[in-house]
């Protein structure tokens, strides 16, 4: 398979730099037409985020029980279309024109989130949930699966930081704008039509997020996204939808994860950060409040110190992109933020927690910028929909176990930790405290750092013939 991981530079390399021009958007972006799918991704995000903040307001208030069972529901439709079909929808990408299916995803969201003010029961709420995260799982690998169509190769790294900053940047900006939204309804005057078109805090937000959706399509529309000629329409069998191709091709996808060393590295790397990064999540605040004796306030500086670490470190891997070895400083990153994590579990002291998690933050970052970066590089655009959508289920249902299987194992080892030795343990003549909660990061950690080793142990037993050094050559005729 050594032409499937032709990067798209080498197929489509010529006519994108020709159209490449040298400007300040230039520079800063790759290309004019990355920037204008950047402002997409920054207002798709942004409407992501407040819908899903509305989603959860609504499922609460029209909840006949408990409010916290009626939000589990709900967002567990937002994550079970991952599991069944995330894979699915990356052969589903690999055969249509990418551009289309972003738009046409964006047009359906739309649709859906114009309506969702006029859901009243939990049925309609989980339905509607469905099928966003269906119309998502489009959207996301068909716009990762074009992003090497639009910038050079040495500026991946960069689009990738750009990426992470739409993806998470703007949860604090829809927040504050469904704050603004929810006191905007508040100033509406009591008068029918208000009513009739629920014109509330969450009506309000869905149709916002509905025109939002609309503006990105609008501009995907507007961007020149390469169109692969017949052959790469062939080499990526988009003739026929049967079912048996369908499977094949699936099964093509899961073939390249586990045949190319750096795919299967990055998914095992990302993967298994997310195992570990996630439980600081729920078991952030609980360490915090019985290991360290802190406050809320205290935990509120740990998710800073976190997230400022995560920004410098995407920050810095931007910068140095052509200065490091990506393929070596991504397993290297993995084993950093394992550390970081064990170390930060094992200190009592919040003077020394903070620093330890805005180092396992500074690692977490490139993380994430350097395997999107990897795979950008080199799979190629024929199977890039579908190793995407594998890594997007992969990373899925790692959070998923992360958020909810650490509370349980934390209480579980917090009673053996009880039973079997009081929950302290002493070692040279220290006093360690030994709750769940700490045990359970120590083992997160111990996963990471794990998966930090086979990652560099399997990138290295097979680099032999691949280019794998930062300062990739530009495409060239």
């Amino acid at each position: 398979m050594t032409d499937e991981f032709r990067t798209a530079g080498d197929r489509l390399g010529t006519p994108i730099e020709a159209a490449r021009g040298s400007g300040r958007i230039e520079r800063a972006f790759g290309s004019r037409d990355f920037f204008w799918l950047w402002i997409a991704q920054v207002i798709s995000a942004t409407g992501d985020w407040l819908g899903l903040l509305a989603i959860i307001s609504l499922s609460a208030r029209i909840s006949t029980g408990s409010e916290g069972t009626a939000i589990a529901i709900v967002l567990a439709a937002r994550v079970a279309p991952g599991f069944f079909l995330g894979t699915a929808a990356g052969v589903i990408v690999d055969r249509l024109n990418r551009r289309h299916v972003m738009i046409a995803c964006d047009i359906g969201r739309a649709i859906v989130l114009v309506l969702l003010p006029f859901a009243n029961s939990l049925t309609g709420l989980v339905v509607a949930s469905f099928a966003l995260e269906i119309m998502t799982m489009l959207w996301s690998p068909a716009k990762e699966a074009v992003v090497p169509n639009l910038v050079p190769k040495s500026k991946l790294t960069t689009a990738n930081s750009l990426n992470v900053a739409a993806a998470y940047g703007m949860f604090p900006v829809a927040a504050g704008a469904a704050a603004l939204l929810a006191k905007a309804s508040q100033a509406l005057p009591a008068q029918g039509w208000v009513d009739t078109w629920r014109l509330n805090a969450e009506g309000l937000a869905f149709y916002v997020d509905g025109l939002s959706f609309l503006l990105t399509g609008f501009i995907i529309w507007r961007i020149s996204i390469p169109t692969r000629s017949k052959a790469e329409r062939s080499e990526g069998r988009m003739g026929s939808f049967d079912l048996g191709g369908a499977w094949r091709e699936l099964r093509e996808g899961w073939e390249l994860i586990a045949s190319n060393p750096i795919i299967r590295s990055v998914n095992i790397g990302l993967a298994t950060g997310v195992i570990g990064g996630g439980m600081l999540v729920p078991l952030g605040a609980i360490f915090v409040t019985q290991v360290i004796s802190g406050t809320a306030a205290d935990f509120n500086l740990v998710l800073f110190a976190l997230g400022l670490g995560m920004a410098l470190g995407v920050f810095a891997a931007s910068v140095l992109q052509n200065r490091i070895n990506r393929a070596r400083t991504f397993p290297a990153a993995i084993l950093v933020a394992g550390g970081a994590l064990f170390f930060a579990a094992s200190t009592s002291w919040l003077s020394v927690l903070v620093p330890a998690v805005g180092v396992l933050g500074f690692a977490a970052g490139p993380i994430y910028v350097l395997g999107f970066t990897l795979l950008h590089e080199n799979v190629d655009d024929a199977f890039r929909g579908r190793i995407f959508s594998a890594l997007l289920v992969l990373v899925r249902l790692c959070m998923l176990l992360a958020l909810a299987v650490a509370p349980i194992v934390s209480a579980l080892l917090d009673r053996l930790a009880n039973r079997w030795w009081g929950g302290v343990v002493h070692v040279i003549g220290f006093e360690i405290m030994t709750p769940g909660v700490r045990i359970t990061l120590w083992l997160a950690s111990l996963i990471i750092l794990g998966a930090g080793l086979l990652a560099s142990a399997t990138i290295k037993g097979g680099t032999a013939g691949v280019q794998l050094t930062s300062g990739l050559p530009e495409a060239t005729d």
